[in-house]
């Protein structure tokens, strides 16, 4: 199986930035998507980005688009999040995925007003 690692999570003030990091081990198959959801306090998960891990194709919510990249490092096995811009309804738990069947154990992105 997959095993998804994030990192990166943290407070900081509207207008700043975050990185995220998720690392893959284990089982890893190029055709999957590697993307990234979230979910903030009594609401459903919601996707962010995503990108194809040997197509390098990408694909945005339009709540960040323009603000948030994905990015990725095949020999490292990792998928990145740049946030800038961050506003505070970006405050939910960050979780990374590889298709629809591998999922990370989140991490928190607080942005405080």
């Amino acid at each position: 199986q997959v095993q998804l690692v994030e990192s990166g999570g943290g407070l900081v003030q509207a207008g700043g930035s975050l990185r995220l990091s998720c690392t893959a081990s284990g089982r890893t198959f190029s055709s999957y998507i590697m993307g990234w959801f979230r979910q903030a306090p009594g609401k459903e998960r919601e996707f962010v980005a995503r990108i194809g891990w040997t197509g390098g194709s990408t694909y945005y919510a339009d709540s960040v688009k323009g603000r948030f990249t994905i990015s990725k490092d095949n020999a490292k096995k990792t998928v990145y999040l740049q946030m800038n811009s961050l506003k505070p309804e970006d405050t939910a738990v960050y979780y990374c995925a590889a298709g629809s069947d591998f999922w990370g154990q989140g991490t928190q992105v607080t942005v405080s007003s």
